[in-house]
């Protein structure tokens, strides 16, 4: 199989140089595993002393279950960099990491977490000016395009970029039953995994026509009194739903410009989903020709170009 190049990638071997605790954060089967164990090869390369863990195999959960004093003991004695995948099921993680970093061992964390929300709960507590996260998110066009053929139209890369997304996964399914299998596979994941754990479980269903409306409605003003009348709860559980939504990397709100601030935050959003096949598979519809909204869909890609490149200190607005 072959391997597709991320640019985010050589930001991250420079990161292995530096002593802060770099954070790889991203939706579900975005590829953070798969960058985790490429900089797991180079450190190994590097001749440096390493260990990788992923907490959600049943062994190595088990080894993290022991006091904060032991795990200390774990991950600091005869290694230079520790690779831990999907950190956020570890108890104090914020706690731990925090000594690691403080004490005089030397030792390189390189974590990664998928959209859940105890991971921002970790990383927000006590490692300001310790750490370096890096978002990953879907692949780029270019990226998507490296398994096609040379003799591959470009609109046909686009189109089918459009259609199925850039989950890494996607592109290397071989027919369209495949991926579309494999999006509403991914989909039904985090509704299993990362949702129905942090909402009543009568409330699915209306989070689940939430998440359909949210995708019918994808670049248009949003109301959230109206979002509350048809799926049938307060606008307090919408608003909350909708902050699940983005701490899950699903969707991001883009929020009106206005000069005046106040004015500003009254204003309607418009809602974006970080991936366009996810959102087809909500919708259920994996068409590619003259869709009705083909101009939300191109919206959306051109948003989500700018977000990958736009500064740190920047921020994006409509108007």
């Amino acid at each position: 199989m072959k391997r597709i190049k991320r640019f985010q990638y050589e930001a991250l071997i420079q990161e292995l140089e530096r002593p802060e605790i770099s954070i790889l954060l991203g939706p579900r089967q975005v590829g953070k595993t798969f960058l985790l164990k490429e900089l797991y090869s180079l450190a190994q390369q590097q001749q440096k002393r390493v260990a990788y863990y992923n907490l959600e195999i049943p062994s190595d959960s088990i080894l993290f279950n022991q006091s904060d004093e032991n795990l200390f003991t774990l991950l600091t004695h005869n290694v230079d960099v520790v690779f831990i995948d999907e950190f956020h099921y570890l108890k104090n993680a914020a706690k731990l990491f925090k000594a690691i970093f403080d004490s005089q061992k030397q030792v390189k964390l390189v974590v990664s977490g998928s959209s859940s929300i105890e991971i921002h709960k970790h990383i927000k507590e006590s490692l300001a000016g310790r750490r370096l996260v890096t978002q990953i998110g879907p692949l780029t066009l270019s990226e998507f395009s490296q398994l096609y053929t040379q003799n591959t139209s470009e609109n046909k890369i686009f189109s089918d970029y459009l259609t199925y997304g850039g989950l890494p996964g996607v592109i290397h399914e071989k027919d369209e039953k495949g991926k579309m299998r494999l999006l509403n596979d991914i989909f039904a994941t985090y509704i299993q995994k990362d949702i129905k754990s942090l909402i009543k479980e009568e409330n699915i269903r209306a989070f689940n026509q939430l998440l359909y409306l949210l995708a019918d409605y994808q670049g248009q003003l949003i109301s959230m009194n109206s979002l509350s009348r048809d799926i049938g709860v307060s606008t307090a559980t919408v608003s909350h739903y909708l902050s699940l939504l983005e701490a899950t990397y699903v969707l991001y709100p883009v929020h009106s410009y206005a000069k005046n601030l106040s004015n500003e935050l009254k204003k309607s959003k418009k809602y974006y989903f970080y991936d366009s096949g996810i959102r087809n598979a909500i919708l259920n519809d994996f068409s590619n020709n003259d869709r009705p909204d083909i101009g939300s869909i191109h919206e959306s890609f051109v948003l989500q170009a700018l977000m990958r490149y736009k500064s740190l200190n920047s921020e994006i607005r409509f108007w």
